[in-house]
């Protein structure tokens, strides 16, 4: 910015009363220019023009200001949401030249808290050195950090947000339970990012300024990803979108692309794919990258609102073919249970949080193999096996997909045909993950849940899962506290004592619901 240039500029913005502003490119060609008012300007919208790993914008903002102290926060935003080369303030006098510069640019992760350089005020007279061997210094200072991340974190990475509303005690192991999806999914998480809020922000869930950070610490990491630990709204949804260039995905959004991963069935997958248009609909936008999913996604970038409702259309004439198949399944499923109530097989239902050990108590005790893996919702297809007891006695086990907090309506909704499968059981084995130090409060959530579905009526045998890796007395203690049964699924330890506390419960109809709830601690 050469000493004429500013003076031009001060003279002109002094003259109109207004603020001027110009994008400039590397090359030194004015590329957009930008007139606002006595206090403000608004930049164009030019975000759709993005750089690589490590780019900058290749534009700088040069603007004046009529009063002020320098830079103010909206520069200091324009200059983090756009990633702009740098934000330039020139401070006009009364007399319209301009007295002093003031300039910003994006700082690399370095460690610091800081996300913005603010660099020494000076004259633009004294505004000497080589801006092209500068910029392209801060370029390969970002490029070089973002390679690091590369390495470390190799395949898709994201930035994660979690939200704390009040006083929630849970807030740590949200945000932890989030993570474990994430692997699950196979993203890696290269920065985190907290805020304690009253209520949620109604447009941003997060403040304006952690957005802010947040657009910052996504492009400095190279994240690909934006991860909510909360379900955003479509109000939400969409203005969070116009700031961040990154793909948003929400939390209901990262469990339902789980369970579209683990799906194997011809069922599982349409049940998934149910769930996941009943959520997407009314968040269906026409503008930006809101319904990609972490392996592509319905709808992006349209020419307009008549592409939005095709859509829309689309989606729906799916959803009612979905259900139409899924009416199909449930009527095939109720076939099934009529036949083993003909042969007089009750059922024994598994269910339990996440990845707490049902599939290998299956596999324990029946002598199966049902794919058994140390990951959140391994398990999406149901699987059924019978056991043999004592006498010549025989029951169906039934092992469902596992439950979460605050599991999605959506997802209820579309495993509906799965579910009945839990209300044919005569008793529910509730799988807990003993290790855990929620264990407690995962009980709490799976009985909300079975509540929600109208099955807290069902007796309920507790069996604290994985209690090889706790000390004994402590395995003890947790189950007289829990009323529930301890067990290894892994090495068998319990697993028969636990058939005995099941047998009286499946083969003796005649003892009340009440007395049997009693007895096991339900």
């Amino acid at each position: 910015m050469s000493p004429e240039f500013a003076r031009q500029l001060s003279e002109l913005s002094s003259q109109l009363g207004r603020r001027i502003g110009v994008l400039v490119s590397r090359a030194g060609r004015v590329e957009y220019v930008a007139v606002g008012d006595a206090t403000g300007i608004e930049l164009p919208d030019f975000k759709r023009v993005r750089g690589g790993t490590g780019r900058l914008r290749g534009l700088r903002f040069i603007h004046t200001h009529l009063s002020g102290d320098g830079l103010t926060p909206d520069d200091l935003t324009d200059l983090s949401l756009l990633h702009l080369d740098a934000s330039v303030a020139i401070m006009v006098g009364d007399d319209g030249l301009p007295r002093v510069v003031d300039y910003a640019s994006l700082r690399p992760p370095d460690g610091s808290e800081e996300l913005v350089e603010r660099h020494e005020r000076v004259h633009p007279g004294r505004l000497d050195f080589d801006f092209l061997e500068w910029i392209d210094d801060l370029e390969e200072r970002f490029g070089q950090a973002q390679r690091g991340i590369t390495i470390q974190a190799p395949g898709e990475r994201a930035v994660l947000v979690g939200v704390t509303i009040g006083r929630d005690l849970a807030a740590e192991e949200r945000l932890e339970e989030m993570r474990e999806l994430a692997n699950t999914a196979g993203v890696s998480i290269v920065e985190c990012i907290s805020q304690r809020r009253a209520k949620p922000d109604p447009r941003y869930l997060v403040g304006k300024g952690k957005m802010r950070d947040l657009v910052i610490r996504a492009w400095q990491r190279g994240a690909s990803l934006v991860l909510f630990d909360r379900d955003l709204t479509p109000t939400q949804l969409r203005h969070i979108t116009d700031l961040v260039e990154e793909r948003i995905v929400d939390r209901t959004q990262l469990i339902l692309d789980i369970f579209a991963q683990h799906a194997r069935s011809k069922e599982g997958r349409l049940q998934v794919e149910l769930a996941q248009l009943r959520y997407r609909l009314p968040r269906l936008v026409g503008k930006g990258e809101s319904m990609s999913r972490l392996a592509g996604g319905i709808g992006g970038r349209g020419p307009g609102e008549s592409k939005l409702e095709v859509d829309r259309r689309r989606v729906r004439d799916r959803i009612r073919q979905l259900e139409r198949g899924l009416a199909t399944v449930e009527k095939r499923r109720a076939i099934q249970r009529a036949r083993r109530s003909r042969e007089g097989l009750p059922v024994l239902s598994i269910v339990g949080y996440t990845n707490a050990g049902k599939s290998t108590l299956l596999n324990r005790m029946t002598r199966s193999d049902v794919l058994v893996a140390d990951k959140l919702f391994a398990t999406v297809d149901p699987s059924s096996r019978r056991l043999r007891f004592p006498r010549e006695r025989e029951v169906i086990v039934t092992d469902t997909v596992g439950f979460i907090r605050d599991l999605p309506p959506d997802l209820i909704a579309g495993f509906k045909a799965t579910l009945e499968e839990i209300r044919e059981a005569r008793v529910l084995l509730h799988v807990v993950d003993a290790t855990n130090p929620c264990a407690e409060d995962h009980v709490a959530a799976v009985r909300k849940i079975l509540e929600e579905l109208d099955l807290s009526d069902k007796p309920e045998c507790l069996v604290l899962n994985k209690c090889d890796l706790l000390d004994p007395a402590e395995a003890r203690r947790l189950a007289r506290r829990l009323g529930g049964v301890a067990v290894s699924a892994q090495s068998g330890a319990g697993v028969e004592d636990l058939l005995r506390s099941l047998e009286p419960l499946i083969f003796f109809e005649d003892v009340p619901l009440d007395e049997l709830r009693v007895a096991t601690g339900a």
